[in-house]
């Protein structure tokens, strides 16, 4: 898929969504999370939990809707799709795909893909259309921030190039890690483990098949 092309934060100034636009994307979101139903049925409890967080206030894109909100993460692959791009979180201490807050933005492919180049400042970087992967998860209080659950959408982000990262404030650390290991790891963190999984399927389909 051609996918969304970068542009950087500073070259196109971030503005929260107006209401027709929001209306308009929970649409579109909502069709998105049917559609990985049907793609993930063995997820369908999952799809079901964000189809109603979206459809149960208007401020599940902003930081400040207390309980919850969305956020977007990129699954962020080499450019030989053997590799993942993980930061070591500075806040949550565990490796961790890249990601964050949605803060108004209801195009959370754009927000992964946003994400993803500010957290590891690499250019030239491409978002597929489709939702890889779904996860809501508790995150605990911290300072003045109180306990509140994360409905994480997932997307596949590809380095066409550069592989150059660059660590930021938000990382302790970032690395490369082949995806064929996370996979077989027992003891790695169940939703990379997921999504290791799901991104061998996924090439494994995609490879030409020899007489």
């Amino acid at each position: 898929m051609e996918g969304y092309k970068l542009r950087r934060s500073y070259d196109v100034p971030f503005r929260i969504s107006p209401v027709s636009q929001v209306m308009s994307v929970s649409v579109s979101l909502a069709a998105a999370f049917q559609n990985y139903r049907l793609r993930h049925p063995e997820e369908a409890f999952t799809s079901a939990q964000f189809i109603q967080f979206l459809n149960s206030a208007p401020g599940v894109f902003l930081r400040e809707h207390a309980t919850g909100h969305f956020t977007g993460s990129a699954w962020l692959v080499s450019a030989d799709g053997e590799r993942v791009l993980l930061t070591h979180h500075r806040k949550l201490g565990h490796w961790l795909q890249l990601g964050g807050h949605a803060d108004g933005d209801v195009e959370l492919a754009r927000v992964a893909l946003r994400e993803a180049e500010e957290e590891s400042g690499l250019d030239g970087l491409q978002v597929d259309d489709d939702i890889f992967d779904l996860d809501c998860h508790l995150i605990p209080a911290r300072g003045n921030e109180s306990e509140h659950w994360h409905y994480d959408v997932r997307y596949v982000v590809r380095a066409t190039h550069n592989e150059c990262f660059i660590v930021s404030d938000e990382s302790l650390d970032l690395a490369w890690k082949p995806i064929r290991a996370i996979a077989a790891d027992m003891q790695a963190d169940a939703s990379l483990q997921r999504m290791a999984r799901k991104w061998l399927d996924k090439i494994n389909r995609s490879a030409p098949v020899l007489d």
